[in-house]
C-alpha cells in the first residue's frame, strides 16, 4: 500500500486516478512515499526517509526545495502544458482589458446612479475610455514553452503580428508554432517593435529582475507589458518609473506585489492563470499519473531534477530503481555488483541530467530487496528501490 499526502486542494478528478493500492491523506507527510502540491510552500518541511517523489499539480516549482530533494534522491515532477490553455486565455483577456480600458470603464460605470437618464450619461462619458483593437498590433512573446506557443498562435489568429524569442525552444514547441510568427535572436532587438510584450520566461537567477531600467528604456513608447510568468522577473521601481513617465502604458500581471498593487496603470489579477476547472483537473491528473508511474514502474516522466527514463509498464519482472551521482564507471559498477550476488540484469535504461543519473533495471521476479540494497551500498549511490 502506497501512502500519498496532498497539500492544497487537489482536483478530485485527478485523485480518482489512484487505485485501491493507495492511501490518500491530507497534509500529513509522515511516512508518505509521495506528496502532491499546488502552491503550498515545502521549503521548511523536513522530509521523511520514506519520501520518494513530489508532484506539482502545475508547472512552476518555486515552492519546492528542488536542490535539497535532488541530493536526497527525491524525484520532483511537474505538469508542463496541463494549464497552458487556461493561462493563454487569461493572457488574451489581459490584452483586451488593457486595449479597451475595460477595468477603468467598469469602475466608472459603477459610480453612476441608476436613474432614468443613465443611458444618456453613459453615452456622454464613454468616450474617455475609447481604446484600440488588437488586430494589426505587434506582440512580443518572450519564452516559447507550452504557454508561450499557445499565446503566440492565438494572437496571430486575432490578426496580430507576433515576434517570438526563446533561445532554448524545444523541437516540440517549434513544431507547434505557426509559421507566420517571426523568431528573433535577442529580446533587445525586438522591444522597439512591440505594442504588447508577454513574458513566459522561468524565474531563475539569470532572469531575476530582467525587466529593469535598461530593458524598459528599449521598449516602444506606450507599450503594454503582460507578466503571467513570475513576479521575480520585474524590477518594481523601474516599472513604476516607466508607467509614470508614459514609457509603459499599462502593466497586466497575475503576480502582483505590494509595491505595485493599486498603482495607476497596473491591472492586478489574483493569480488566476491556472484557476480554471479544466486546468486544475488536467494538472492533478498529470501529477497523479506521473507519481503512479514512478512508484509502480520506476519510470520518470516530466521531472525537473532527474532525466526522463522509462521502460514502459512493468510486467512480471522486478525492477531496481537507482539514483546516483553522474560519475564515470557507475553503470558497470552497478551491474558488476549485482552480478556478484547472482542477479542477472535482463533489461536496463540509464540516463543522466547534470550531476545526477538514473538507472532502471529489470531482473527476475522476487529478488530480495535487502540483498540488492546491500550489494549497491557504495559511494555515489544516493537511493536504491526494488519494485517487485
Amino acid at each position: 500500500m502506497h501512502k500519498v499526502s496532498t497539500f492544497n486542494k487537489i482536483s478530485s478528478v485527478g485523485l480518482s486516478r489512484f487505485t485501491d493500492d493507495y492511501t490518500i491523506v491530507a497534509e500529513d507527510a509522515k511516512d508518505a512515499e509521495g506528496l502532491i502540491v499546488r502552491s503550498y510552500d515545502l521549503h521548511d518541511m523536513d522530509f521523511d526517509d520514506s519520501l520518494r517523489c513530489i508532484a506539482r499539480a502545475g508547472a512552476g516549482v518555486n515552492n519546492i526545495p528542488v536542490d535539497e530533494c535532488t541530493k536526497k534522491g527525491i524525484v520532483v515532477f511537474n505538469a508542463p502544458g496541463a494549464n497552458a490553455n487556461a493561462v493563454k486565455e487569461l493572457v488574451i483577456a489581459g490584452m483586451l482589458l488593457a486595449a479597451r480600458n475595460i477595468p477603468e470603464a467598469l469602475k466608472w460605470v459603477n459610480t453612476l446612479e441608476m436613474t432614468d437618464d443613465v443611458a444618456k450619461k453613459i453615452e456622454k462619458g464613454k468616450g474617455q475610455f475609447a481604446g484600440t483593437e488588437l488586430r494589426g498590433k505587434t506582440l512580443g512573446v518572450f519564452g516559447l514553452g507550452a504557454i508561450g506557443v499557445q499565446v503566440a498562435n492565438a494572437a496571430e489568429k486575432l490578426g496580430m503580428k507576433v515576434i517570438g524569442y526563446d533561445p532554448y525552444m524545444t523541437v516540440n514547441s517549434a513544431v507547434k508554432l505557426t509559421r507566420k510568427i517571426k523568431l528573433v535572436t535577442s529580446i533587445e532587438g525586438a522591444l522597439p517593435e512591440c505594442d504588447y510584450i508577454s513574458l513566459h520566461i522561468p524565474a531563475i537567477d539569470e532572469t531575476k529582475g530582467m525587466v529593469n531600467q535598461e530593458f524598459l528604456s528599449k521598449v516602444k513608447e506606450g507599450a503594454t507589458l503582460l507578466n503571467f510568468a513570475r513576479d521575480k522577473l520585474i524590477d518594481d521601481d523601474a516599472l513604476i518609473y516607466a508607467l509614470k513617465s508614459g514609457k509603459l502604458k499599462k502593466y497586466i500581471t497575475d503576480f502582483t506585489t505590494a509595491k505595485l498593487f493599486g498603482k495607476e496603470g497596473v491591472i492586478s489579477i489574483p493569480h488566476l492563470g491556472a484557476s480554471s476547472a479544466e486546468a486544475e483537473e488536467n494538472c492533478a491528473t498529470m501529477a497523479v499519473v506521473e507519481m503512479m508511474d514512478y512508484l509502480e514502474n520506476g519510470n520518470i516522466v516530466n521531472s525537473v531534477n532527474f532525466p526522463n527514463c522509462s521502460l514502459g509498464e512493468k510486467d512480471e519482472a522486478a525492477r531496481i530503481s537507482i539514483i546516483n551521482s553522474n560519475v564515470s564507471g557507475m553503470l558497470s559498477k552497478i551491474t558488476g555488483a549485482l552480478g556478484d550476488v547472482g542477479i542477472n540484469v535482463e533489461n536496463l535504461i540509464n540516463k543522466s541530467k547534470g550531476d545526477y543519473a538514473y538507472t532502471l533495471l529489470e531482473v527476475k521476479k522476487d529478488v530480495d530487496p535487502e540483498i540488492i540494497k546491500s550489494s549497491l551500498n557504495f559511494d555515489n549511490i544516493i537511493s536504491v528501490r526494488v519494485i517487485n
